[in-house]
């Protein structure tokens, strides 16, 4: 039987499991999306900010509110993040890296 050497260990990161498993750019979409999420129930929090009125400074539905807040649901719009941010007083900030 070989014996296995010392510091043969593969030092792949997470990320690069993530990309090799396909799975690295849903991830982090959805950690975004969770990030995003949590700022904005936090900004609402602390604002005493209802959902109700959150939407209504959002000029949109409760729903809608509802999947912007979820992490699952992936698809949300620029625009619809930028009133959000808007809504509790903030700016969205875009940026390539």
């Amino acid at each position: 039987m070989a014996a296995k050497k010392k510091g043969s260990v593969s030092e792949e990161t997470f990320d690069e499991f993530l990309a090799t498993q396909g799975m690295l750019e849903s991830c982090e979409d959805h950690a975004i999306k969770e990030i995003i999420a949590a700022q904005l129930m936090e900004a609402m929090q602390t604002q005493g900010i209802t959902k109700t009125v959150m939407a209504e400074r959002m000029k949109t539905s409760r729903r809608q509110l509802d999947r912007l807040l979820d992490p699952t649901t992936a698809s949300v719009t620029l625009d619809t993040l930028r009133r959000a941010a808007a809504a509790v007083g903030r700016t969205l900030r875009v940026e390539l890296a």
